[in-house]
């Protein structure tokens, strides 16, 4: 609805400042000819928007002007009730914000648009406590008091000291710069730099956290889309790193894939001679270590196939023959 339409247009200019036309019309996914229709639309109802002429132009809105454009379409409050009944209160220590946040959104509705908003929400079950074998689904955190400073030193760009206890090793206290913080399924994590180094905290690792005074030496800017691409293929270009080629039941693919730290090629499971007669697929994946590879092989059991190296095939040989020798049945 045209409605809608102008309402984000104006949001749009309110956070983001001055917006040249090519822009909003990718944001809005109109024309630019129906973008310029909008802003004179806006200009008549009283709304002061103004164009910027030469080559860094574009429209902007008045400074300091303000307005009560808060309502929301339908599928709008639908989609933010939905974002909330997820495991929210794991999210980065946000729990009770967002649930706060969603009250808000539901009361702020209009009442015919509120019941049935509440009545189709319930209908949708987001991240649900455990999978359909009835398996937990753990989602891992840090400390709430922990959290809450890290944001703190996150948004407000200051140094930070955590607390942090590393794969086997004892606790320890380090200032770190932060640059942001991530999320992927379960986990959580902080992107800092350390002496200038770049590290990668997991949260459920920081036992405790203070925001320092000293400003963090950050660049004011950050893509951190871009930072978290650049620390996985950090990652996973480590030293201990180990590649392993395998063949692998298509029920259990699943099991190996989310062992793995990354996939990195994968061959259809079709008949022929590259991915054999049984239609098993091949597929190439990283681990973190020697230990972690047998690990993760090793539960597939006779599921799965070591293709390469060859001393993961003789490690996983020799565990297999002691399991023999010591399940032998008596003579």
């Amino acid at each position: 609805m045209r409605a809608d339409r102008l309402v984000s247009l104006v949001l749009l200019l309110r956070q983001r400042g001055q917006l040249t036309a090519d822009t909003l019309a990718r944001e809005l996914e109109v024309s630019t000819r129906t973008v310029l229709r909008d802003i004179e639309a806006l200009s008549a109802a009283g709304v002061p928007v103004y164009a910027e002429r030469g080559r860094h132009g574009g429209f902007a809105l008045l400074p300091g002007f303000q307005t009560e454009l808060t309502g929301l379409n339908h599928d709008e409050a639908l989609a933010l009730l939905v974002a909330g009944s997820a495991r929210g209160d794991q999210v980065l220590g946000l729990g009770s914000p967002l649930a706060s946040a969603m009250r808000k959104v539901v009361d702020a509705l209009p009442e015919g648009h509120r019941s049935t908003a509440s009545d189709a929400v319930q209908r949708l079950l987001v991240d649900p406590e455990t999978d359909l074998l009835s398996r937990p689904v753990v989602t891992e955190g840090a400390p709430e008091t922990a959290m809450a400073e890290v944001r703190r030193a996150v948004f407000a760009g200051r140094r930070l000291r955590i607390r942090y206890a590393a794969v086997d090793q004892a606790p320890k206290w380090r200032t770190v710069d932060p640059v942001g913080l991530v999320t992927v399924g379960d986990r959580s994590y902080l992107l800092a730099t350390r002496a200038g180094q770049d590290r990668t905290y997991r949260l459920s690792r920081v036992l405790a956290a203070e925001e320092l005074a000293e400003p963090a030496r950050r660049p004011d800017r950050v893509d951190l889309d871009r930072v978290w691409r650049e620390r996985c293929a950090q990652f996973l270009s480590g030293v201990d790193r180990v590649i392993v080629r395998a063949r692998v039941d298509p029920a259990r693919r699943e099991e190996l894939v989310s062992s793995a730290l990354a996939v990195r090629t994968e061959e259809n499971g079709e008949t022929g001679e590259e991915t054999g007669a049984d239609g098993w697929p091949r597929l190439e994946v990283t681990f973190q270590d020697a230990r972690h590879a047998e690990w993760a092989l090793w539960q597939l059991g006779a599921a799965g196939e070591v293709l390469a190296p060859g001393w993961l095939r003789t490690a996983l040989r020799d565990r297999a023959l002691a399991m023999a020798a010591r399940y032998r049945v008596p003579s």
